[in-house]
């Protein structure tokens, strides 16, 4: 039973799957707060080497943990940039995301390359291992689907959990909520409206560093230029599916995991699977993302899904 294709793909599909959850929570938090970040990628990127960098100079069990505090950090560290220019001198959101975006890659890549011993082709001394083992993980269905992951997973998922009732139950999501939706009547009823959109920037930063962090030290643990492929642009799309709540975050992030993985099984199958170019296969999933963003982040669709109306428009405070 646990080895049926179905099960092994839903188990890959959750482990690819995690930093996009990350990443994508990390967005329809920043998204919320009326600010729209597309220099996801480059966040995530930072956050990889500044992870992968860490767990590799000091190694060991605290390596690990050390590493994925650097990624956070570093994820909110570049994020203030994007912060500063949106929010204090009201640049254009999307070019400074696209600016960040193009920072992060060359800033990433420099980084793992300066040094007299440089990271490039380096494996990670540590990575994410699962928390169980034996006989509890072979259990039918729910061992290998549930129980055979590493902690970072169980981590994703409460993420999702604790993003969504911060954002619809608590006092401070309210107020996120409102400042995206009117950050006018917002500041009348009293809210700080740069510091919400400040802090939630920041902290959409973090996770998305901590997801790239995830790609350099479970996903691909030895470092290259690029070892998250778009899952930055993916995130941003992911948004959208999600119709900017963090459960249905996990579960498209989830399904987007899965289909790399069913593109990677599809070209084991032999004949006549193995006749299609691998790299066709490889565009599928992001293909879906591009036609489903195209087809539900048209004006009135986007709205009608959820997204805050103040999304990407520059607070003047003296117009209120």
């Amino acid at each position: 039973m646990n080895d049926w294709w179905w099960v092994s793909t839903l188990v890959f599909g959750i482990s690819l799957g995690t930093p996009l959850v990350f990443a994508t929570v990390g967005e329809i938090i920043t998204e919320r707060a009326g600010i729209l970040n597309l220099g996801v990628q480059g966040t995530m990127l930072i956050g990889a080497v500044a992870g992968f960098w860490a767990t590799f100079s000091i190694g060991g069990g605290i390596g690990l943990f050390l590493g994925v505090l650097a990624a956070v950090i570093a994820g909110a560290a570049i994020s203030m940039i994007h912060a500063i220019l949106s929010i204090s001198l009201r640049v254009d959101q999307i070019v400074s995301g696209l600016a960040l975006t193009l920072f992060g890659t060359g800033l990433a890549s420099f980084m793992g390359k300066v040094g007299s011993n440089p990271l490039v082709g380096e494996p990670s001394r540590e990575t994410f291992q699962p928390i169980f083992e034996g006989g509890i993980t072979e259990l039918p269905l729910i061992g290998p689907i549930l129980l055979s992951h590493d902690i970072m997973v169980y981590v994703g998922v409460l993420t999702a959990a604790a993003a969504s009732f911060y954002l619809f139950r608590t006092r401070m999501g309210l107020s996120l909520r409102a400042v995206g939706e009117d950050p006018a009547s917002a500041e009348a009823a009293g809210v700080n409206v740069n510091t919400v959109r400040y802090i939630h920037v920041m902290v959409g930063g973090a996770l998305s560093g901590l997801g790239g962090a995830y790609f350099a030290l479970k996903i691909v643990p030895t470092w290259q230029d690029d070892p998250i492929g778009a899952a930055g642009w993916i995130a941003i799309a992911l948004v959208i599916l999600s119709s900017w709540r963090p459960w249905r975050a996990l579960f498209v992030a989830y399904l987007f995991g899965s289909a790399q993985f069913l593109e990677l099984q599809i070209q084991t199958l032999g004949e006549p699977w193995n006749a299609i170019p691998s790299t066709l296969l490889a565009m599928i999933p992001f293909l879906m993302a591009i036609i489903a963003m195209i087809v539900f982040a048209s004006g009135k669709r986007a709205r009608l899904l959820g997204a805050p109306a103040a999304l990407a428009i520059p607070y003047f405070r003296e117009q209120r």
